[in-house]
């Protein structure tokens, strides 16, 4: 148990060393650039901050190229900082080059702050659950499908009167359940619409 407190205890250290340095080789590059102030200081902490983000994204298995992207700007950012600071760059003297690049980081550092932080990963599952409620609810508005009568036979001798309002009636439902289904109505459907006897449900088919 010592032993591992002791290891955690050196890579917590070890770790604080490390940003310690990183953030003082940034505020020195940015106050080399011109940033003086307070402004120096707020420089190591937007970049510690987009990596952070950036870590943040990559551990939650979202859109990891987005994270990939971020995490090698703000590393970039960070290692130039403490290679600039180890004797390769006169502080007294910046080239333009670098002070554009300082002067425009804050700009980048909210861009990717705020795509990393409002993006949404789950917004393809959002769409497709849209698109099964959609389905579903069209399912629902269809109406099911009558059940198919066995038409009784009426006597070859009877003759049924129909009544032309009853038979316009019936065009109607007859064309209505044609566009809904593309077949013709059939006689037990036309039966059960209408509310008919057999008889008479023959009988109005016939005038269809």
């Amino acid at each position: 148990m010592r032993a591992q407190l002791a290891r955690v205890d050196a890579v917590l250290v070890q770790a604080l060393i490390a940003a310690a340095l990183s953030f003082a080789h940034l505020h020195d590059v940015a106050s080399a650039a011109g940033q003086d102030g307070w402004k120096a200081w707020a420089y190591p902490v937007s970049v510690d901050l987009l990596l952070v983000a950036a870590w943040r994204r990559l551990r939650s298995g979202e859109e990891k190229a987005a994270g990939w992207c971020w995490f090698v700007i703000a590393l970039t950012a960070s290692l130039g900082a403490n290679v600039a600071t180890a004797g390769l760059l006169d502080m007294d003297a910046v080239p333009s080059w670098l002070r554009i690049l300082v002067a425009g980081w804050p700009a980048v550092a909210f861009l990717g702050g705020t795509l990393l932080a409002h993006s949404n990963p789950n917004a393809p599952q959002v769409a497709e659950d849209v698109v099964v409620q959609e389905d579903a609810v069209e399912s629902a508005s269809v109406p099911p499908a009558l059940p198919e009568v066995e038409p009784v036979p009426a006597p070859a001798s009877a003759a049924v009167s129909v009544p032309p309002a009853l038979v316009d009636h019936a065009r109607k439902v007859a064309a209505e359940h044609h566009t809904r289904t593309g077949t013709p109505i059939d006689v037990a459907t036309l039966r059960a619409r209408l509310g008919v006897p057999v008889p008479m449900a023959e009988a109005i088919a016939t005038h269809l």
